[in-house]
């Protein structure tokens, strides 16, 4: 068997989209996928797209994908890696493809200079946190992450 990770294209669009919506539903959050192939194709693959995407693929097959974006550090005074998405399909998990995927993104950051790679996962996925440990990545117990969407975002811009 032949594990390959690739750069996403624009004509896996559909295809990450689809694998969102099998995070979210994996998540409990189904109901919260608003984006469309559209949305996808513009964040991921438009001149000066804000994110990147790796499709992590098996034989040919693709097993998983990622998404990630570069951030910035002021106390390290460098960019960092936030990964925003690391998915496999439920039959290959376990198989190692997950831990490639990571790596490749972890190398990524190395060779671009940069000082962290962060990413949250939900406090009851129990394997997630049982996987990110093991691979000697820790909680951050003492930052809050906290967020503005929708109608909140809106209204608090407008003032």
């Amino acid at each position: 068997m032949t594990l390959h990770i690739r750069p996403a294209r624009v004509e896996d669009a559909e295809l990450i989209l689809a694998f969102i919506t099998e995070l979210a539903e994996y998540e409990r959050a189904r109901h919260a996928v608003i984006a469309s192939v559209e949305d996808i194709r513009l964040s991921l693959f438009a001149d000066g797209a804000p994110a990147k995407g790796l499709i992590c693929e098996l034989d040919g097959k693709a097993i998983g994908y990622a998404v990630y974006f570069y951030s910035y550090s002021t106390w390290l005074g460098r960019n960092g890696i936030y990964l925003e998405d690391l998915y496999i399909t439920p039959g290959q998990r376990g198989s190692g493809s997950g831990k490639q995927l990571l790596r490749h993104i972890a190398l990524e950051a190395l060779e671009q200079g940069c000082g962290r790679l962060e990413w949250s996962v939900l406090d009851w996925n129990e394997p997630a946190i049982q996987f990110y440990q093991s691979l000697g990545a820790e909680p951050q117990d003492e930052w809050v992450r906290y967020r503005l969407e929708g109608d909140t975002l809106r209204n608090f811009a407008r003032g």
